[in-house]
């Protein structure tokens, strides 16, 4: 016999099981290229169709009927093709120039790239700093050519400050020329304004380095002494800071492998 408990047992087991409408289902994580990504990579390559259009570069006429099919691996072809015309430039390069470009529109000369501005404007201050420097009666060629162990005082500061001031100026120098042409080709990134900085660091002290220490293995007599001079060797030093790094990469690699043992052996 049924009694009234076991009907209303049974009626809570019956809606347990009853799935409800308003409950929210779980997504469940498919494998593939996500739809942002999708969008990503069309928006990309409408960038650089732009670019190459504006630029006169050729656009291989396949791209479009990539883009037109509902496939996510002829988009991807469509993309590296692109790529591949509008190179060295890159779609991350082409929206970073265009970012900064329509932020300058309303700005001054000066102010459109604020990349380019600051170095010139540090390009002024050791300018300033060089004949700041140079006017002081304590640098002269016979101060220099002391270097830093036989100097002392206020004459080795302001001698150091000499040549820090015209390895900055070597390395604007070479920058000014590398920022100016990435405007022009359209391959300038936000990650370089904070490049730049450990660049111009990297060239003050290959600039003392070069003038200070290495200077009595390169000077030998009087006659290349007026030739390369501390000052021509910081200036040498500070535009090519890379090449000076590789060098003592390289020497200090050399080294490592002589005393420190592979692990092949």
């Amino acid at each position: 016999m049924t009694t009234t408990a076991d009907h209303s047992e049974d009626n809570q087991n019956t809606q347990k099981n009853i799935p409800l409408e308003n409950e929210p289902q779980k997504q469940k994580n498919l494998p593939g290229i996500s739809q942002e990504v999708v969008n990503r990579l069309t928006q990309e390559v409408n960038d650089m169709i732009s670019f190459a259009g504006r630029n006169g570069l050729t656009i291989d006429t396949n791209v479009n009927t990539l883009i037109s099919n509902n496939s996510v691996d002829d988009l991807i072809n469509a993309h590296n093709s692109m790529c591949k015309n509008v190179a060295p430039a890159t779609p991350k390069s082409i929206e970073f120039t265009r970012e900064v470009r329509s932020k300058g529109e309303n700005k001054s000369l000066f102010n459109k790239i604020p990349l380019v501005r600051n170095l010139i404007i540090l390009s002024i201050i050791f300018l300033v700093a060089y004949v700041s420097f140079a006017v002081l009666p304590q640098v002269s060629n016979s101060s220099l050519d002391k270097g830093v162990l036989d100097n002392d005082g206020w004459s080795l500061f302001f001698n150091i400050g000499f040549l820090a001031s015209i390895s900055g100026l070597g390395v604007l120098f070479h920058l000014l020329k590398k920022v100016s042409n990435s405007v022009l080709k359209s391959t300038l990134v936000s990650e370089e304004s904070v490049n730049y900085i450990a660049q111009i660091l990297l060239g003050i002290i290959a600039g003392l380095l070069l003038s200070e220490i290495l200077s009595d293995y390169l000077i030998k007599d009087a006659a290349v002494d007026n030739l390369l001079s501390r000052s021509i060797l910081a200036l040498v030093g500070g535009f090519s800071s890379d090449v000076i790094f590789s060098v003592l990469e390289a020497i200090i690699n050399r080294l490592k492998s002589i005393f420190v043992p592979s692990n092949n052996s």
